[in-house]
Formats: C-alpha cells, structure tokens, sequence
C-alpha cells in the first residue's frame, strides 16, 4: 500500500502544508472498530491530542469512535465535531476549575482522576450542579515500556496517576464523596510501543489489582481502561500503513483477565491517525559544505517539532525526482540549529523547488505546531478535497 501523493496539485498549493490520505484513515479506523468489535465488550477513545483537526475527528464521529480528551478544548473540541459526550473521558493532571465545570455541564461519560486534590475539586464542583461525576482512579502499574523517555508515563513516580501505595487513600476519599461516583481503574504505560510484551506486563498487573480489590475491598469496578500506546513503522510507512490491531486487541483478550460484565476501553491516537499524515515542504536551496550537503526546506521544527524534541525519525520522500541519489541534511528556516528533519539522508537529487513529503506525520505534526519566528500554522488538505 502507498499513499497517492496528487503531485500536480501539490505544484499549485503553497507550502508547507499538511496533507491527509482519508482513504488510508478510513480504512485504518475500519480495520482497528473490526478488531476490536471481535470481543464485544472493548470500545475504542480516540485520543485527540494526537490530532485534533476537525476533519480528522469528523471522521472519529462517522465511525462512532470516542474521545480521549486531556484539556476542556480537547472537549469542547470533540463535543463540536459531534462525538457523544457519554463517550468522552477526560484525563490529564491539572484539569482547572473551569475546565472540569465545562465537562460537568456537558455530561461527560468519567473523569480520568490522577490525585486527592484533583478529585476534591470535582467534587465540589459536581455539589455546586447537584451532579454525580463518573471518576476512574489513574494508576500508575510500574511497567517501563519500551519507547523514548519522555512519553513514558506508567512509572511508579511520575508526574501523572496514582501509586499503588495510595490507591487506599483514594478510594477512601472517593466513597467519603457524595457527588462522585467510582466506576472504574485507568492506565496508560506510554506511547509508540511496539514491543508487545509491554502490554502483556500491564495486564498481569492490572490483573494483581484487580485481584486485591475484590478481595481485600469487595471492590468490583464495571469499566477498565487501558490507555493507547500502540505505536506506527516510522521507517516503513508504505509496507505497514496500518497498525497490526488485531495482535494488540488479542493481547488484552487472552492475558487481561476481566471480571463478568466489565468493559474495557482503550485510548488510542498516533496508531489510528499517524500514517495517513504527511508534512509536504518545498526545497528553497541545496546548500554544498566542505563535507555535506543541505537540502533546505519551506518547513520549520515550528510545523513538525518531533524531531527537534525526540530526535524522532520521520521518512523522507522526494516526489520531484527519480535521480540517482544523494546525501543530505533536510534542515528547515528557523533560527536553531536544532531545525533538522533528518541527517545524512538519501535522497533523489534534490534541487531548488523540489516537493519533499515529510511522512507519519498525522500524529503529533499539526497538533503540535506552533508560531516562533513569526511563522504562520501549516494550513491542512484532505486527499477528498484535492486528490
């Protein structure tokens, strides 16, 4: 499979900008509701941190997907592209005041908690409506997966969840609320995994307390959610275009060990939008060193910061030229030396006007864009609109 870049459309439209395969999303989210529709009682959150162009969650809507959302705009951003607010849970540490009335007000399905002060809030804030809020306890299972530091989240000290040591306390102060009500018990180990055996240690421990809350408590909650994580093939966006949902869905199925008549929900993003994003930028010089060379591009670390921020790997693709090959930096405008797409690149020769595809980019590209240098947001084109 291959995404059909519209070359000769591309030449009319300026750049950078950032170009959407619908087709390859559709059949993506139809591929993951399949798999996962094998087991009746998994249900699927987007997660639209990953990218919240409104087209992309109109998509998520059609295909009766959910949202995960960890910000009152992520909500208010869900609610507007027509996702059901009884299918919208909303994570995150530092939900505000406002942010968490907004979600009251709307009638979300639970708030993912991740501390005592936190759910206080709510629970305030649910008193003032004469609301009952759904919560799910954050626990954070101590599994280190398998991914870069900092999207590692399932450490026993981390900034986000709850400790095992302090679910008690939680719990305790949960049932000592009268206008919340504890549904269920959240994980989320990390992101762009792709080592299953990360999962198949989260369901043993997700088993282990589960076990300790039905026998030390009587606990059992109805609803487990498992977080997202899945990761994508940066290096082969072609070959593996879409994820291998059915071996992730199948790990959970034969290793969690779910109680009668629990649901479990996961949260994924990059795997469901990811590979049908690619950042599309013009060449506007071919810089010769002593050593190297430099293919300057129109894009920015400021249109697609992944690199600049995790040293992440992104394909390259010159959709110009099927010359014989040459090394190159692909480096952007901005004013750091830390605007570098790639190193040491092979290439078709690249020459001035030249259209590079920046590819994978549909996860973490435009929803992480931002304006330094004075720079204007990468516009987006959706494959139905200009294929």
């Amino acid at each position: 499979m291959r995404t059909d870049f519209p070359i000769a459309a591309f030449n009319n439209i300026e750049t950078p900008f950032y170009y959407y395969d619908m087709g390859l999303l559709r059949e993506t989210l139809a591929t993951a509701l399949r798999e996962a529709a094998k087991y009746d009682n998994f249900h699927i959150h987007y997660a639209v941190k990953a990218n919240f162009n409104p087209m992309i969650l109109a998509a998520m809507r059609e295909q009766g997907i959910g949202a995960d959302c960890v910000s009152g705009g992520e909500v208010k951003a869900a609610i507007a592209a027509g996702i059901p607010a009884e299918k919208i849970v909303f994570a995150g540490v530092g939900k505000t005041d406002r942010e968490i009335a907004d979600a009251l007000d709307a009638g979300i399905f639970c708030f993912n908690i991740e501390s005592v002060p936190e759910l206080q809030a709510i629970e305030a804030l649910a008193a003032e409506r004469g609301k009952v809020a759904q919560v799910a306890i954050r626990v954070n299972p101590n599994v280190a997966a398998h991914t870069h530091a900092n999207i590692t989240t399932g450490l026993a000290e981390n900034k986000f969840g709850i400790n095992y040591e302090q679910l008690d306390e939680v719990i305790d102060c949960i049932e000592g609320c009268e206008h919340l009500t504890l549904i269920g018990l959240h994980f989320h180990i990390g992101s762009q995994i792709l080592v299953m055996d990360d999962f198949v240690e989260l369901c043993s421990r997700v088993n282990e307390l589960q076990k300790q809350l039905r026998e030390k408590r009587g606990i059992v909650l109805p609803h487990i959610n498992v977080g997202g994580g899945l990761g994508i093939r940066y290096d082969e966006p072609d070959e593996c275009a879409v994820p291998d949902f059915a071996a992730y869905f199948a790990v959970y199925a034969e290793n969690l060990k779910l109680e009668k008549g629990q649901t479990l929900h996961f949260e994924l993003g990059r795997s469901l939008v990811g590979q049908c994003g690619s950042l599309i930028t013009r060449v506007t010089y071919v810089k010769r060193g002593t050593c190297k060379q430099f293919a300057i591009v129109d894009a920015g670390m400021n249109d697609l910061v992944r690199p600049a921020m995790y040293g992440a790997y992104h394909k390259i693709e010159n959709l110009s030229s099927c010359d014989a090959c040459e090394k190159y930096d692909v480096v952007g405008p901005i004013c750091e030396s830390s605007d570098v797409f790639c190193k040491d690149v092979e290439l078709p020769h690249c020459k001035r006007g030249d259209i590079l595809a920046i590819r994978s980019a549909g996860a973490y590209g435009e929803a992480m864009a931002f304006g330094y240098n004075c720079r204007a947001l990468p516009k987006a084109y959706l494959s139905d609109s200009i294929g």
